[in-house]
């Protein structure tokens, strides 16, 4: 078995992936190394990059083709389903994880056999403020829900163990949340500090659309804490329309309003707003309950290329 494999998920890195890939493959790890690169339905030529890349690089890359954009936890997933390493490590495109913390990274997991996983943290985060403030909401938000142990930064940039890659690869939902997978599998838990580089070429992919999908993953795949708190909220909103009906009753005797405005304005705007809400809310749910029994694939695989492929063929 190979000792480290290192999957990245390609959007919008034709660019970026070629270098990141070269300075991987020098790298000298232990066990062997080898690398999936799964391109995301990427709009530029990541795809011809990628598979260029299979032939050029003197170690094992695994190049895999999307059908479409299914997004980044989908696209790791699938690069999770075809490594073979002992540990996994994944990584963005974007060169903001130095290549040279990877083996920093595999290291510390290898003297940890006791850990299933080993996050990054980061001294000083070079991220854009609307992606910090974000990282920061999902983090105070998975504490809430995944019982995310305090002070942990959930970063993408995290090593695996064989074994839990094998749990979350268990999961067939078409709404992956990877470290709502990890959360829920292992409490095995370790963190180490790496260093975190400015993006130097091309943006983040990270949309405040893709954040708040992220958002909606996490709420409603992995808890049923929202439905809960709807619930107390129906409750909380109930009272209150009771004391507002007391005060209506009130008004009407001691005031000179037109007979039934004050209860039906209560109503109107207490109890429409809050049935809208708890209805959205479980709408959702039963949304994506439909989605997964009907069968929304995860991601679709159109083509998967190794060296001596094309010899085979």
């Amino acid at each position: 078995m190979t000792g480290l494999s290192v999957v990245i998920p390609v959007f919008r890195g034709a660019e970026t992936i070629g270098p990141l890939a070269r300075e991987l493959a020098r790298l000298d790890i232990d066990g062997g190394l080898e690398l999936v690169l799964v391109n995301d339905g990427s709009p530029d030529d990541s795809s011809a990059v990628i598979r260029a890349l299979v032939d050029e690089l003197p170690v094992p890359v695994i190049a895999i083709d999307l059908a479409r954009n299914f997004g980044e936890h989908n696209a790791v997933m699938a690069g999770y389903a075809a490594a073979r390493g002992s540990y996994v490590i994944n990584i963005d495109d974007d060169f903001q994880n130095p290549p040279s913390e990877v083996r920093k990274l595999y290291d510390y997991a290898r003297a940890h056999p006791e850990l299933d996983v080993v996050y990054t943290r980061y001294a000083w985060k070079q991220h854009p403020m609307y992606r910090n403030l974000g990282s920061r909401f999902t983090n105070w938000v998975a504490g809430l829900l995944l019982d995310k142990p305090k002070g942990l930064y959930l970063s993408s940039f995290r090593c695996i163990n064989a074994f839990l890659r094998e749990r979350v690869n268990g999961y067939a939902g078409p709404y992956p949340y990877i470290d709502g997978l990890i959360l829920q599998t292992t409490q095995r838990i370790g963190t180490i500090e790496v260093l975190h580089n400015e993006r130097t070429q091309g943006s983040s992919g990270y949309t405040f659309r893709k954040l708040a999908r992220l958002w909606i993953a996490m709420f409603v795949n992995f808890s049923v804490m929202p439905l809960r708190a709807s619930s107390l909220l129906g409750f909380g909103i109930s009272l209150l329309g009771m004391l507002v009906a007391v005060a209506a009753v009130v008004e009407r005797f001691l005031g000179n309003t037109p007979q039934g405005w004050t209860s039906l304005m209560a109503a109107i705007l207490v109890f429409s707003g809050v049935q809208l809400l708890m209805l959205g809310l479980v709408g959702e749910y039963l949304g994506r309950l439909y989605l997964t029994t009907t069968g929304r694939p995860q991601y679709v695989v159109r083509d998967v290329h190794r060296r001596g492929d094309d010899l085979a063929g």
